[in-house]
């Protein structure tokens, strides 16, 4: 099952519709809009509380003769013309602050998470990032563009429907109210265990769209290991959780409706039998009995349309709460208060100062221990060892993606806790090993290096890192979409996109994950030429498996299980013996007999 739905019974329930305030910052800005929307729900609620006492006018002299009766129905078609401009007026104002509210929430929550560091995506899955974004926000934009001024529209006709009510008969008045304990208490009681379900619900979904992004992000994958039956049948799981908590939440709000809705029409046909004898005993008028069934009517209807939006209101206040936990999560990486300025000019000196990492989702396993590695401005050193032996780590430290838990890392000796990632990242060009290519043009995934780079520059970026030939190549050039995740090209391509971009952003540090792991034999003697000339005067840091890529470094550091074993150059590794000159010599020998091998 999807990591989003293991935890779903641990997750806290929504209490409570008050949850919806978390929105009112959201609501704040656009003031003016919802004054006008309250006027005009104020409007029309008045207009529906007039309606019945102009009935009970027609109704109590409907044999005062025909031009008294003409008044009363031009008025009545004055008022309807009133109520359906206020309702126009209404679903205006109100539906374009729910799109509003709904758009800025949106953006709210994407800007929050695309800062959060690599940690917070350990423990949260991305599809149900996606749901929240998608599904809760359609929940909350149908509550602040619809279903609120549906149920303040209606609180007022219920408040003012009781008063007229009192107005009218107060001993009918008193047999109403009789009833009402009778409609809240299934409202109240269902009502808990419905927001349990919604809430559950929405988790359900979220986890579902957590399984199903998981898998097609894979399918390339999934397809070849013939896993596309265990795939569906997860994501079906997943699925039919959701759709039989959401089934059991529709039950329960459908015996709901059907309590209430009885409750309260028995009610108003037993108040109107009542009525009806008290007209034929003449202690009141028709026109009084007609206004007051009117009335009973509005207010049985406003119950009734506020027993359904309680639930949809639930549902949101839950959507509110899940979309305000990813506004407020917690990143264990921060800027300071107060960050130092960087270095200027900045010389590009790294420091690992005793540094011991291991990673929050592992933290039996050290990733790192004891590291003190100090690298020169201008130097480039090479970080080769066993798979797993903390050289990527080391690469995602000096980016900030994690913060060592025991000393430190510097740039130019100022720690870079203290400093704003944004900006000493600026200063950084990084080929990771699997580089991520955009659903962009080739030019605009190259311009990711530097955004304001004029073409001609691309252009020359893509030449030094031999992509130019093949870019060239694609049927609109530098203008072609590339697809999701770089689909239209190999996995050689996608690297030297990369290379370009690292070459475009021209920055002082340059790091290189496995840059040339999916190169052939040639793309990749002319890319290490690229490389090699990228990082003259800049500080370079490789990690790299194949050791003959990295003969020319200025020094080569040997991990292995998160320690620094040995360094050196090449040739003095190779000399010393030990697990460097082992790697080499199981490298280059099986090169030398598959070179002579391809040579037979």
């Amino acid at each position: 099952m999807a990591r989003g739905a293991s935890n779903l019974k641990d997750r806290p329930v929504s209490k409570r519709v008050g949850a919806l305030s978390a929105l009112w910052p959201f609501v704040r800005p656009y003031r003016s809009q919802v004054a006008l929307a309250m006027v005009a729900l104020a409007l029309t609620s008045m207009i529906s509380l007039i309606l019945p006492l102009a009935v009970r006018r027609v109704v109590d002299n409907f044999d005062d003769g025909a031009g008294l009766l003409d008044e009363y129905f031009g008025a009545a078609l004055l008022i309807v013309a009133l109520l359906a401009l206020g309702t126009a007026a209404r679903y205006f104002f109100v539906t374009r602050l729910g799109e509003r509210v709904v758009a800025d929430i949106r953006k709210a929550v994407f800007a929050r998470v695309i800062t959060l560091s690599p940690g917070f995506f350990e423990r949260v899955m991305t599809g149900e990032i996606l749901s929240r974004i998608t599904t809760d926000t359609t929940l909350i934009q149908s509550v602040v563009g619809s279903s609120l001024s549906i149920a303040l529209r209606n609180m007022l006709i219920l408040g003012g429907g009781l008063a007229m009510l009192a107005l009218t008969s107060l001993k009918l008045m008193g047999l109403v109210l009789l009833i009402v304990p009778a409609i809240l208490i299934p409202i109240i009681l269902l009502g808990r265990r419905l927001r349990g379900l919604s809430r559950q619900n929405q988790d359900w979904i979220a986890a579902s769209s957590g399984a199903a992004s998981e898998a097609l992000l894979a399918a390339q994958t999934v397809q070849a290991y013939t896993h596309e039956g265990r795939s569906i049948a997860r994501f079906d799981d997943v699925t039919e959780s959701s759709y039989r908590v959401a089934l059991t939440r529709i039950g329960t709000r459908a015996v709901m409706t059907a309590i209430v809705i009885f409750l309260i029409f028995a009610g108003v046909i037993g108040v109107l039998w009542i009525g009806a004898r008290d007209v034929r005993e003449g202690v009141m008028t028709a026109g009084e009995l007609v206004q007051f069934v009117i009335y009973a009517v509005l207010v049985a209807s406003a119950s009734g349309a506020l027993s359904e939006i309680w639930g949809e209101l639930q549902r949101a206040a839950g959507a509110t709460e899940r979309l305000a936990e990813l506004l407020s999560a917690e990143d264990a990486l921060t800027d300071p208060p107060a960050p130092l300025p960087l270095p200027q000019p900045l010389r590009g000196e790294i420091a690992l100062e005793g540094v011991g990492f291991r990673f929050p989702t592992r933290p039996d396993a050290r990733a790192l221990e004891g590291v003190d590695l100090r690298i020169r401005p201008g130097e480039t050193v090479a970080l080769v060892g066993p798979s797993g032996a903390g050289k990527t780590t080391v690469i995602q430290l000096i980016q900030r993606f994690w913060d060592p838990q025991e000393g430190r890392v510097t740039l130019d000796g100022v720690d870079l806790r203290d400093m704003a990632r944004a900006e000493f990242r600026r200063r950084i060009a990084l080929v990771p090993q699997d580089p991520v290519i955009f659903a962009a043009s080739a030019r605009e995934n190259i311009r990711l290096g530097r955004p304001d780079a004029p073409e001609a520059e691309v252009e020359v970026a893509a030449r030094a890192a031999h992509a130019h030939d093949f870019i060239a190549a694609l049927p609109q050039g530098y203008d072609t979409a590339l697809g999701e995740r770089g689909v239209m090209l190999s996995g050689g391509q996608r690297q030297r996109i990369a290379i370009a971009r690292a070459i475009l952003r021209d920055a002082p540090i340059l790091l290189l994950d496995e840059a040339t792991s999916a190169l052939d034999a040639e793309s990749e003697a002319l890319v290490q030429a690229a490389v090699a000339r990228l990082a003259q005067g800049r500080t370079t840091v490789v990690v790299a498996h194949r050791l003959a890529t990295v003969k020319k470094a200025d020094r080569i550091v040997v991990f292995d299980q998160g320690r620094i074993v040995a360094e050196g150059t090449h040739d003095a590794l190779v000399a010393e013996g030990g697990l460097y000159a082992r790697l080499a010599r199981m490298q280059f020998t099986d090169g030398a007999r598959e070179a002579a091998v391809s040579a037979a």
